[in-house]
Protein backbone atom coordinates (compact mmCIF):
# COMPACT_ATOMS: atom_id res chain seq x y z
CA UNK A 1 0.00 0.00 0.00
CA UNK A 2 1.30 3.44 -0.90
CA UNK A 3 0.53 6.46 1.25
CA UNK A 4 0.76 10.06 0.11
CA UNK A 5 1.46 12.60 2.85
CA UNK A 6 0.60 16.22 2.09
CA UNK A 7 1.00 19.67 3.64
CA UNK A 8 -1.52 20.96 6.19
CA UNK A 9 -4.20 23.64 5.82
CA UNK A 10 -2.98 26.87 4.25
CA UNK A 11 -4.42 30.39 4.34
CA UNK A 12 -3.04 32.89 1.85
CA UNK A 13 -3.77 36.34 0.45
CA UNK A 14 -4.31 36.98 -3.23
CA UNK A 15 -1.06 37.57 -5.09
CA UNK A 16 0.93 35.44 -2.71
CA UNK A 17 2.94 32.28 -3.33
CA UNK A 18 3.17 28.91 -1.66
CA UNK A 19 4.56 25.46 -2.36
CA UNK A 20 2.64 22.27 -1.76
CA UNK A 21 4.53 19.07 -1.22
CA UNK A 22 3.50 15.42 -1.26
CA UNK A 23 5.69 12.54 -0.11
CA UNK A 24 4.97 8.96 -1.17
CA UNK A 25 5.88 6.11 1.14
CA UNK A 26 5.50 2.34 1.04
CA UNK A 27 7.01 -0.58 -0.81
CA UNK A 28 7.33 1.47 -3.97
CA UNK A 29 9.13 0.00 -6.95
CA UNK A 30 8.40 2.85 -9.31
CA UNK A 31 6.12 5.87 -9.67
CA UNK A 32 4.85 6.75 -13.12
CA UNK A 33 2.64 9.82 -13.12
CA UNK A 34 2.13 12.22 -10.22
CA UNK A 35 -0.25 15.10 -10.09
CA UNK A 36 -2.33 17.54 -8.12
CA UNK A 37 -6.09 17.83 -8.41
CA UNK A 38 -8.32 20.33 -6.73
CA UNK A 39 -11.95 20.36 -5.68
CA UNK A 40 -13.83 23.55 -4.87
CA UNK A 41 -17.10 23.46 -2.88
CA UNK A 42 -19.94 22.14 -5.03
CA UNK A 43 -17.66 21.27 -7.93
CA UNK A 44 -16.05 18.11 -9.25
CA UNK A 45 -12.43 17.23 -8.63
CA UNK A 46 -10.31 18.30 -11.58
CA UNK A 47 -6.70 18.12 -12.65
CA UNK A 48 -4.47 21.07 -11.83
CA UNK A 49 -1.14 19.73 -13.07
CA UNK A 50 0.63 16.45 -13.66
CA UNK A 51 4.16 15.24 -14.31
CA UNK A 52 5.39 11.97 -15.77
CA UNK A 53 8.38 9.98 -14.57
CA UNK A 54 10.32 11.50 -17.44
CA UNK A 55 9.41 15.05 -16.45
CA UNK A 56 6.72 15.81 -19.03
CA UNK A 57 4.21 18.24 -17.54
CA UNK A 58 0.58 19.11 -18.14
CA UNK A 59 -1.36 22.06 -16.70
CA UNK A 60 -4.95 23.17 -16.63
CA UNK A 61 -5.53 26.41 -18.51
CA UNK A 62 -6.47 28.21 -15.31
CA UNK A 63 -3.00 27.76 -13.78
CA UNK A 64 -0.68 27.92 -16.79
CA UNK A 65 2.01 30.49 -16.23
CA UNK A 66 1.30 30.67 -12.48
CA UNK A 67 1.86 27.15 -11.14
CA UNK A 68 4.87 24.87 -11.65
CA UNK A 69 4.84 21.16 -10.90
CA UNK A 70 8.05 19.24 -10.22
CA UNK A 71 9.19 16.04 -8.56
CA UNK A 72 12.21 14.59 -6.83
CA UNK A 73 12.30 10.97 -7.92
CA UNK A 74 15.01 10.09 -5.41
CA UNK A 75 12.74 11.24 -2.57
CA UNK A 76 9.41 10.15 -4.10
CA UNK A 77 8.22 13.70 -3.56
CA UNK A 78 5.96 15.92 -5.62
CA UNK A 79 5.91 19.72 -5.47
CA UNK A 80 3.48 22.32 -6.71
CA UNK A 81 4.79 25.89 -6.73
CA UNK A 82 1.80 28.22 -6.77
CA UNK A 83 2.44 31.88 -7.63
CA UNK A 84 0.14 34.86 -8.05
CA UNK A 85 -2.61 33.11 -6.12
CA UNK A 86 -6.20 34.11 -6.80
CA UNK A 87 -9.35 33.66 -4.69
CA UNK A 88 -10.62 31.22 -7.33
CA UNK A 89 -7.68 28.93 -6.46
CA UNK A 90 -9.43 28.23 -3.15
CA UNK A 91 -10.05 24.49 -3.00
CA UNK A 92 -8.90 21.26 -1.45
CA UNK A 93 -5.79 20.10 -3.28
CA UNK A 94 -5.22 16.36 -3.61
CA UNK A 95 -1.99 14.62 -4.50
CA UNK A 96 -2.20 11.60 -6.80
CA UNK A 97 0.33 9.03 -7.92
CA UNK A 98 0.40 5.75 -9.81
CA UNK A 99 3.08 3.13 -10.29
CA UNK A 100 4.18 -0.28 -9.03
CA UNK A 101 4.62 -1.73 -5.57
CA UNK A 102 6.78 -4.74 -4.76
CA UNK A 103 7.82 -4.83 -8.39
CA UNK A 104 4.58 -6.32 -9.71
CA UNK A 105 1.41 -4.74 -8.33
CA UNK A 106 0.08 -1.52 -9.86
CA UNK A 107 -1.19 1.16 -7.51
CA UNK A 108 -3.11 4.40 -7.70
CA UNK A 109 -3.08 6.46 -4.51
CA UNK A 110 -4.59 9.70 -3.31
CA UNK A 111 -3.55 11.96 -0.49
CA UNK A 112 -6.06 13.17 2.09
CA UNK A 113 -6.07 16.67 0.67
CA UNK A 114 -4.82 20.09 1.69
CA UNK A 115 -7.25 22.96 2.13
CA UNK A 116 -5.91 26.08 0.41
CA UNK A 117 -7.86 29.26 1.03
CA UNK A 118 -6.96 32.46 -0.82
CA UNK A 119 -8.53 35.66 0.45
CA UNK A 120 -8.93 38.78 -1.65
Amino acid sequence: QVQLRESGEILMQAGGSLRLSCVASGDISSINNMGYYHQAPGKQRELVASISSGGATNYSDSVKGRFTISRDNGKDTLYLQMNNLKPEDTAVYYCNADGLVAGVSPFVSWGRGTQVTVSS
